[in-house]
Formats: C-alpha cells, sequence, structure tokens
C-alpha cells in the first residue's frame, strides 16, 4: 500500500508550527546583534556595514542553521520536523524510504534558495547604491517565481510535490501510512 500524499493545507500548517521555532530562532539572533552593536559598535559596523559580510553573517546565523534543522530532522527516523511530526507528515524518498542525509540536504537547500535570494535582495535594498535598481528587480522577480513554481507544481503533481521535492526526488506522506 503507496502512502497517501500529505495535504497542502496539512503541509502549510506544518510550516507553520515549523515557523514558531525559526521566528524564535530570528528573535534570538536580533537580539544579539542589538547587543553586539551595543557593546561593540566596530565590529557590528564591520559585520553589517557592506551588504556581503552582512549577508555572510544573516547565512551563517540563520539560514543555516535553519537549514539544519530541516534537513537532519527529514533525515531523521521520524521523516521530519517537529512541526511535521506535529501534524503527522513525513518527508520519504520516492520510493518510500527515508531520506539520506545528502538528499535531506539537497532538499532543503532547494527548498531554501527563494529564501535566501530574498535576503541577497534585502541588505542590497537596505544599502542604496550596493546594486544596480534593475538587478534587485530581477532579484524579486526570481524570489517570487521560485515560489510560484513551487506553488503550481504542488497544486498540479498528483502527490503535491513541490518543485524541490521533484528535483530531490521525495514526496511528503501522511506519517501514518507511510512504510
Amino acid at each position: 500500500m503507496h502512502p497517501q500524499a500529505a495535504s497542502l493545507r496539512r503541509r502549510a500548517a506544518a510550516f507553520a508550527l515549523d515557523y514558531l521555532l525559526i521566528a524564535a530562532w530570528i528573535a534570538v539572533v536580533v537580539g544579539l546583534g542589538f547587543a553586539l552593536r551595543a557593546a561593540a559598535a566596530d565590529l557590528a559596523t564591520q559585520l553589517f556595514g557592506n551588504p556581503i559580510t552582512a549577508e555572510l553573517v544573516g547565512f551563517l546565523t540563520l539560514t543555516l542553521p535553519v537549514s539544519a534543522y530541516f534537513a537532519i530532522s527529514e533525515a531523521s527516523t521520524a521523516g521530519g520536523t517537529w512541526g511535521k511530526r506535529r501534524l503527522g507528515v513525513r518527508v520519504v524518498t520516492g520510493e518510500e524510504d527515508r531520506l539520506s542525509l545528502g538528499r535531506s540536504m539537497a532538499r532543503t537547500a532547494l527548498k531554501f534558495v527563494p529564501w535566501e535570494l530574498a535576503h541577497a535582495v534585502i541588505w542590497r535594498f537596505a544599502m542604496p547604491g550596493s546594486a544596480p535598481e534593475l538587478l534587485l528587480d530581477a532579484g524579486l522577480v526570481a524570489v517570487w517565481g521560485l515560489v510560484l513554481a513551487n506553488l503550481v507544481s504542488a497544486l498540479v503533481d498528483e502527490n503535491r510535490r513541490t518543485l524541490y521535492d521533484r528535483l530531490s526526488g521525495t514526496v511528503v506522506v501522511e506519517a501514518r501510512t507511510a512504510a
């Protein structure tokens, strides 16, 4: 018996639960950033004074930990993050097997490309003159294009697979029926 694909509503709700954890982490990182600025203004200026170092710090303190959370959780025996486990869904391969860490990392990287691209664009908007306006507009179009491609893919695929699921050979299924 093949596992049933998880509904888009359940997937979105699971991500919303996970986003509570992400938001808490963001609050910690922002709080540490304000503390750094108060304690070592020169260092804070060096880290956040140009878009390249600011984006690198953001990647190392936000994107990398969040991505590790998703990749490790989805490669675990539970097959999902805290939000997915709470809502009874898990990520499996197209053959209904547990994800290897490598496949889970690839899926997570593909999933968070729009998020990280948005961060890059935001840093450049925050620092006028750091990139041509046309490049910033193209970046925003790319972000929304990728988000839309994932949504359309999930809507038209019989197993509700997003573009990143298709590319990584994964599917999100109901945990109760998964092998």
